[in-house]
């Protein structure tokens, strides 16, 4: 079969990692009798200084040609003037919101080989496989009003927190539509002490429960969530949030795993069918002060590539063999720097996508 991917580099070790995620689909596609047709597209900092625009029209126009999107990241100091006009994040921001990707899932588990890469206590990370699955689209990243003024007291600004019933009712269908194929269990986090919108969410959030009566639903608050997830994170199965609860939750989470560098994502459409229209990337950004220096960790990008074969082009046999082929590198004790410990000999980004891929056929 042949499939179309859009790949947006973008910037810092975006590049990099993504080379390596590409040149791991290439090789599931020889091992498999698949035709990857790769394609690149601007996004982030280095389209701004391109063009101006953090994400270029034809970007999008490819985007919605392909059958499913892998991102690098965007952003760095270069483009970090709070008063510009226009920034990279922009780019990532008008690719989820123009593509209607409304639900970002970010699974954690921690690889065992990985034990002793986490500072979290082992007795804490037994057990730990859950799903942390977010609205994407909403919220105070997208709400209006959102702006900035100067009068007689001074400068001031807005952000607003806005959401309806139709984008949470969708965000927790998938969550409970999720959990049935997990531990059926559900926790909801919000803020609905003192939010309304959080107050509206909890109350959906029952009102879905209902269709889903071999689901167990709690509810949380963020505050304790943020603490149970580094007390007690053995105790969730899929975590449901608004956007920027589930932004910080889900970086707080990766310290489970030992690194960010480990951890894939997915943020998914409506789309039709069993194969939604998916953008998949690492959840670690630029890492701009270890870009181009040949040492950032692949692996969160490798297994974006993986939850792509899975979600988007309906490839589950090779999504596992590709992800078998990262969890039989690690055992054999191949480690980036992010992930050796204190002496142990660590890998480039290239020498450790090479890794991987030299193990993919024997995963068939």
């Amino acid at each position: 079969m042949n499939f179309r991917i859009a790949a947006l580099p973008g910037d810092g070790v975006g590049p990099e990692v993504t080379a390596q995620a590409v040149k791991a689909l290439h090789n599931v596609g020889e091992c498999f009798g698949h035709t990857f047709e790769v394609q690149r597209g601007a996004i982030g900092g280095g389209a701004i200084d391109d063009g101006g625009d953090p994400f270029p029209p034809e970007s999008l126009e490819l985007c919605r040609g392909s059958a499913a999107v892998l991102l690098g990241a965007v952003g760095g100091p270069k483009w970090d003037d709070p008063q510009a006009d226009v920034r990279p994040e922009d780019g990532l921001l008008a690719l989820r919101k123009s593509l209607q990707l409304f639900a970002n899932l970010r699974p954690v588990k921690l690889h065992p080989a990985l034990i002793d890469a986490s500072p979290v206590k082992l007795e804490v990370l037994e057990g730990v496989d859950l799903v942390v699955v977010r609205e994407l689209t909403g919220g105070l990243y997208f709400a209006e009003p959102k702006k900035r003024w100067a009068d007689a007291d001074g400068r001031a600004a807005v952000d607003t927190l806005a959401y309806t019933e139709a984008e949470i009712r969708r965000i927790l269908h998938t969550a409970f539509r999720l959990a049935m194929t997990r531990r059926r269990r559900v926790t909801s986090v919000d803020k609905a002490n003192v939010l309304e919108t959080s107050r509206l969410w909890r109350e959906l959030a029952d009102e879905v429960a209902e269709d889903y009566g071999d689901v167990v639903l709690e509810h949380m608050l963020v505050d304790n969530a943020a603490m149970q997830l580094v007390r007690s994170p053995s105790q969730f199965d899929v975590i449901v949030t608004e956007n920027t609860f589930g932004d910080i939750l889900t970086d707080e989470a990766a310290v489970l795993s030992g690194s960010m560098g480990m951890l894939p994502s997915a943020s998914l459409g409506e789309g039709g069918g069993d194969t939604p229209l998916g953008l998949y990337e690492p959840i670690h950004g630029s890492a701009p002060d270890i870009a181009g220096k040949g040492i950032a960790n692949p692996l969160a990008a490798i297994l974006s590539a993986a939850m792509m074969l899975r979600l988007s082009l309906g490839l589950g046999r090779e999504a596992e063999a590709l992800e078998d082929a990262v969890a039989r590198t690690l055992e054999d004790g191949c480690r980036t720097a992010d992930i050796a410990r204190p002496g142990e000999t660590s890998l480039s980004t290239d020498a450790m996508g090479d890794a991987v891929v030299s193990r993919i056929s024997d995963s068939r």
